[in-house]
């Protein structure tokens, strides 16, 4: 069986408010638990009117609280805007509350300028990518014997297991990080579906050295995807998906993710028709059957252990019954 995972954007619906969209969140969440779904991940994401997570540790550990067996992790921190020690201080917190359940992804977005510039102003040196993930596994796995600047400083809580780590990225240092220093991996097909993926993934693995944390490669890959009833259904939602996307590719910051009905009535440019022929390709939409078969090739192509699906199409009940689909299509 492919273990099957979300990242849940936590999208505010057209009408909705933020508080609708991280209730929505929980439902989901609750239901993927219910269905057998794997890790259930949410997403830091700062100056995003559309989305309401922009805390995933908050965020995670109220759906920790509300659930029973699935992962709940970050897809991820972004952890260049942080120190490690707090970030590791965090999630032994979540770790000693739910043990063996939670799940530090890290990523290296500045996400945006402006955001880039507040979250880093009073900033003198920064350390490098490569050192601040040393550092996060240097005070997760309670490592008083190396050399390091911090070299008897433990994190607490003191927990007897740890959160399971894993690199996101489409490339680049992050594979290089993951496979030198034993972690996870997965590929962000959302981001670069016509990317050297493949290689990425065959290197991570070629590379991979066994850590503290890990004993063997793990690795997955995300994918935006849209399921209904029928073929038809989703491709409706895809035009808010469309909507939505064109907009963010077009450095727009839309207040809402769009209904079906509003993004009918909007009439695109050549160049931004250009653009959402690009991020279909981002995509895979269909019904529960077709979606599954898709996944399915997707894993066998990149070779990767596990799947990451993401939601975004509109309407929380749209989203819930997307899911159920998939699930039962998985027989999971």
């Amino acid at each position: 069986m492919i273990p099957l995972n979300i990242l849940d954007y936590s999208l505010i619906d057209e009408g909705n408010s933020a508080r609708d969209a991280l209730l929505q969140t929980a439902d989901l969440a609750k239901l993927a638990d219910q269905l057998g779904y794997n890790r259930y991940w949410v997403p830091e994401q700062h100056y995003a009117f559309s989305i309401a997570s922009s805390a995933p540790e908050m965020l995670m550990m109220y759906l920790a609280s509300l659930t029973n067996h699935i992962r709940i992790g970050s897809g991820g921190v972004m952890l260049p805007h942080y120190s490690p020690y707090k970030v590791a201080e965090n999630f032994r917190m979540l770790e000693a509350i739910h043990p063996n359940r939670i799940d530090l992804g890290i990523g290296n977005s500045p996400g945006g300028r402006l955001v880039n510039q507040v979250l880093n102003e009073e900033k003198n040196e920064r350390l490098s990518y490569e050192q601040l993930v040393k550092d996060i596994l240097k005070y997760l796995v309670d490592d008083t014997t190396s050399e390091h600047r911090f070299h008897n400083l433990i994190a607490t809580p003191i927990t007897l297991t740890k959160p399971e780590i894993w690199m996101l990225g489409a490339g680049g240092q992050s594979t290089k990080i993951a496979s030198e220093h034993g972690l996870s991996l997965t590929y962000a097909h959302f981001v670069k579906p016509l990317g050297n993926g493949v290689e990425v993934i065959a290197d991570y693995k070629k590379n991979f050295r066994p850590s503290l944390i890990q004993k063997r490669p793990n690795s997955a890959i995300a994918v935006f995807t849209i399921i209904a009833e029928t073929k038809e259904e989703a491709e409706e939602f895809a035009l808010s998906f469309d909507n939505w996307m064109v907009s963010l590719e077009t450095a727009k910051n839309p207040l809402f993710f769009p209904s079906v009905e509003t993004a009918k009535k909007q009439e695109y440019s050549s160049f931004e028709k250009k653009k959402i022929d690009r991020t279909r390709k981002k995509a895979i939409i269909g019904d529960a059957q077709y979606v599954k078969e898709e996944l399915i090739k997707l894993k066998a192509y990149y070779q990767v252990d596990e799947v990451t699906v993401i939601p975004n199409f509109p309407g929380a009940a749209n989203r819930m019954k997307g899911i159920e689909l998939l699930a039962k299509a998985f027989n999971l």
